[in-house]
């Protein structure tokens, strides 16, 4: 299935468009820029984590969090001046992802479209590969 965004696509400005990564819209780094600034969060040390972890009902559940400084192992993706850290081992559900962020009437956050995921539960915030 084929997935239509209203919001253009961004690769990492530290990578070649052709490495395997994680991207985000220009509406999700809007959203991440405002809540990092409402979190106190320093866009030089910081940045936003995304994560898998076992759980949920469809058996891996996404994880979003401000962290600090990025960790030993962790890939480091830059967009301007925001940064996104993703360990390792998320990294094999999740290189390949596209982070976006919905604000209707009937959902308001992020929505992680990951062609790595063969089935998600309803809500969006659980899959399995």
């Amino acid at each position: 299935m084929a997935v239509t965004l209203d919001s253009a696509v961004l690769n990492p400005d530290n990578l070649s468009p052709s490495a395997k990564s994680v991207q985000v819209t220009e509406r999700a780094l809007d959203r991440i820029r405002a809540a990092m600034a409402t979190e106190a969060v320093s866009p030089e040390q910081g940045g936003l984590r995304l994560g898998v972890q076992g759980g949920g009902c469809s058996g891996l559940s996404y994880n979003i969090r401000f962290d600090t400084r990025p960790r030993e192992r962790d890939r480091v993706f830059t967009f301007g001046d925001v940064r996104v850290f993703v360990d390792p081992k998320s990294f094999i559900y999740l290189g390949g992802m596209i982070l976006d962020y919905e604000n209707t009437l009937i959902k308001q956050g992020f929505n992680f479209i990951n062609p790595n995921s063969s089935r998600s539960c309803g809500c969006g915030s659980s899959f399995s590969a």
